[in-house]
């Protein structure tokens, strides 16, 4: 028997203090954006990177390349302000928030 399996009920873990994946709503956000992105052109395909200190949602250009860019959530951030981030392909941060609405919303995506 696998103890590591967490059963999900309506998105909510039985686990109030464990939470290691985007909520409904926030992964709503991030695929609204990603259909848009890949309707213009801009991003052809996404995967997901997850950890015990954080949930990556990664976007290529191209599904044979380095994933472009992350926009990530961390669990147990520092700051609140670096609860959600963007980030590049070598890791760099491109900006950060505590809301990821706004952070998605406030990003010039074609610029980068």
């Amino acid at each position: 028997m696998n103890r590591n399996l967490k059963l999900v009920i309506n998105n909510i873990y039985s686990d109030k203090n464990s939470q290691h994946f985007f909520e409904k709503n926030e992964l709503k956000i991030i695929l609204d954006l990603y259909a848009k992105m890949v309707s213009e052109g801009s991003w052809k395909d996404y995967g997901l990177n997850i950890s015990n200190k954080q949930v990556g949602f990664c976007v290529f250009k191209n599904a044979t390349e380095n994933a472009n860019y992350r926009i990530c959530k961390n669990f147990k951030p520092i700051n609140k302000n670096l609860k959600y981030l963007i980030t590049d392909a070598k890791g760099k941060i491109l900006n950060n928030s505590s809301n990821l609405k706004n952070l998605l919303n406030n990003i010039n995506w074609k610029k980068l």
